[in-house]
C-alpha cells in the first residue's frame, strides 16, 4: 500500500473535514453530566447500523455517560479523514481494509471492535448450471466496484486465481445485471439481493465469508488520541453499543428502527426486516467467537490470517505493524451475554 499516497489523499480532504466542523457539534464537549462525542457512519442509516442507533434508542449511551449523536455517512463522507482531524470521537469501518490503510498510512487510529463476525460481501448471478461456488466464476467476466479492485479482489486473485482480465465495472446500477443472464456482480447480502427479487429474479447468492473470506466488517474507530487520553469513554462507548447489537437481534428492534426511518425515509419495514432476518440467518453479528467472548470480539489470531492472506495477496508490506491497526483492549469481555441470556428466555 502505498503510504506516500494515502497521506495524500487524507491531507487532501482536511479542508472537507474541518467544513464539516462548522456544523456538526464539537466533540469533547460536555452536556449536563453527559460526555457528548459523535459517531460518524460509513453510509445512510440501515438495517446493519441498527446496534447503534438501538443503543441510542434504548438509552444504553446515556446509562453510560455519553451523549451520543450519530453522523449518517454517505457519498460525501470520509470516516477516516474525520478521525484524523478528530472531528469526531468515533467512525464505522466497513472492513479490515479501512484500519489497515489507516496503519498503513500512520494516521492515527484504530479499530477497537468489531460489529460484523462476517463481511457481508456477496456476488451474485442469476439461476444457471455453470457457477454452484465462488471457484467457478474464475475466467468469467464480474462487475465489480472501484474500491474493490484493490480490496477483496486481491484475495480472490490469491485464493481462487481470478485475473483482472475479468473486471467489469460496477456502478451500482443493477440494469446491466438484470437484462444479461450471464452477469455475475458484486453486492452486499442484504441490498442487492432484495432489489434483484423486487425485479422478479430469484438470484444466486455467494456470501465471500462462507468461501473463506477472513474479514471482519462493521468496526468501530477511534483515534489514538481519544484511546491513550480517554479509555473510559471507549469503553463506554464499545458495551453500550454491544448492548445495542444484542437487544436489535434479539429483542424488539423497533426503537431504532424508527431512527432509522428517520434519519433515511428511503428505508422501509420491508428492507429492514429483511436484512435483520439476514444478519440472524447467517450470524453476521453474533457467531463464532461472540459465543464466548461477546458481540464485537477479535482476535489476534483472525487478524494475522486475514494479514498474512493479504500480504501475500500483495495488499500490504510484510512490514507494516499489524498491532496499530487494531486493539483488543475494549472487546472479549463478555459484555452482552447476559442481556442476550434474558432477551430469549434462557
Amino acid at each position: 500500500m502505498n503510504r506516500t499516497f494515502i497521506l495524500g489523499c487524507i491531507a487532501a480532504a482536511v479542508a472537507v473535514a474541518v467544513a464539516i466542523v462548522l456544523v456538526l457539534q464539537p466533540g469533547g464537549s460536555t452536556s449536563g453530566n453527559l460526555r457528548s462525542v459523535t459517531f460518524a457512519t460509513d453510509w445512510k442509516a440501515q438495517a446493519e447500523h441498527g446496534g447503534f442507533y438501538q443503543a441510542l434508542a434504548n438509552g444504553y449511551y446515556e446509562e453510560a455517560g455519553l451523549d451520543v449523536k450519530i453522523l449518517q455517512g454517505g457519498p460525501g463522507v470520509n470516516v477516516p479523514q474525520l478521525l484524523a482531524a478528530h472531528t469526531v470521537e468515533f467512525g464505522l469501518g466497513s472492513n479490515n481494509f479501512i484500519p489497515l490503510n489507516i496503519a498503513a498510512a500512520e494516521a492515527g487510529a484504530k479499530a477497537v471492535m468489531a460489529s460484523f463476525q462476517k463481511d457481508p460481501q456477496v456476488f451474485i448471478t442469476h439461476p444457471r448450471d455453470d457457477v454452484k461456488s465462488v471457484a467457478d466464476m474464475k475466467g468469467k467476466p464480474i462487475m465489480v466496484a472501484d474500491a474493490t479492485v484493490s480490496a477483496f479482489w486481491l484475495w480472490l486473485k490469491s485464493k481462487y486465481g481470478f485475473d483482472d482480465s475479468q473486471i467489469r465495472k460496477y456502478t451500482f446500477n443493477l440494469a446491466p445485471f438484470l437484462t444479461d443472464k450471464n452477469a455475475i456482480q458484486q453486492g452486499y447480502l442484504s441490498s442487492e439481493p432484495y432489489m434483484i427479487r423486487q425485479q422478479g429474479i430469484e438470484p444466486q447468492v455467494f456470501l465471500l465469508s462462507d468461501y473463506g473470506y477472513p474479514g471482519y466488517a462493521a468496526f468501530i474507530l477511534a483515534s489514538d488520541r481519544l484511546i491513550a487520553e480517554d479509555p473510559e469513554v471507549v469503553q463506554a462507548f464499545v458495551d453500550a453499543s454491544i448492548r445495542g447489537w444484542v437487544s436489535y437481534l434479539y429483542g424488539d428492534p423497533s426503537p431504532a428502527n424508527a431512527l432509522i426511518k428517520r434519519d433515511n425515509p428511503d428505508m422501509t419495514d420491508d428492507i429492514i426486516a429483511n436484512a435483520i432476518r439476514l444478519m440472524r440467518e447467517n450470524g453476521i453479528v453474533d457467531s463464532g467467537e461472540t459465543v464466548e467472548l461477546g458481540v464485537g470480539a477479535m482476535t489476534d489470531e483472525r487478524w494475522l490470517r486475514f494479514y498474512n492472506e493479504m500480504v501475500e495477496a500483495g495488499a500490504y508490506k510484510p512490514t507494516l505493524d499489524l498491532h496499530t491497526a487494531y486493539t483488543l483492549e475494549f472487546v472479549n469481555r463478555g459484555v452482552g451475554l447476559d442481556l442476550k441470556k434474558e432477551l430469549r428466555g434462557e
